[in-house]
């Protein structure tokens, strides 16, 4: 399976009257996200199923994606939200495993610890920022990963 591990796009920042998870994306944001979505488009990579986190950043940055990807919106995913380790997203994403690719879209320092897990890494070796997107060549069941590309949203031209 190829899975691809997208790091939320550029939101409000902290301290929102309603909570950390009712952040929205700014303008630079969601242009971050829709160019995610046109580059896995152009690369001819589009995930089959994009899954994210349910906190309103990470939502909205896999709705744009999507959009921007001409592909079927998002499916929200509990155990994205901030705190899922390594071993949680393997017995969720066991699921999928029928998918050729699947997408991921979450938080910081989730998505570089399950990253380092999945390659047998560790110490900080992978740093997702915002808007990164990562792929991975996964091969079930042991999950082992090769990695295919890591690119920040700065590297992807509009």
């Amino acid at each position: 399976m190829e899975l691809f591990v997208i790091r939320h796009a550029k939101a409000e920042a902290h301290g929102h009257p309603q909570g950390d998870g009712a952040r929205a994306l700014v303008a630079k944001g969601i242009d971050q996200s829709q160019r995610i979505g046109r580059f896995l488009k152009q690369i001819d990579r589009r995930p089959d199923v994009i899954l994210t986190s349910p906190l309103v950043r990470a939502r909205e940055t896999a709705e744009h994606l999507c959009k921007a990807a001409e592909m079927p919106g998002p499916v929200v995913q509990g155990w994205l939200a901030c705190g899922m380790d390594p071993e949680t997203a393997i017995r969720e994403l066991v699921a999928f495993c029928d998918f050729e690719r699947v997408g991921i879209v979450g938080h910081e320092p989730d998505l570089s610890s399950f990253i380092e897990w999945l390659l047998g890494c560790s110490g900080s070796s992978v740093e997702v920022k915002k808007a990164c997107v990562s792929g991975l060549l996964v091969h079930p069941p042991a999950w082992h990963a090769r990695l295919l590309f890591h690119l920040p949203v700065s590297m992807i031209q509009g």
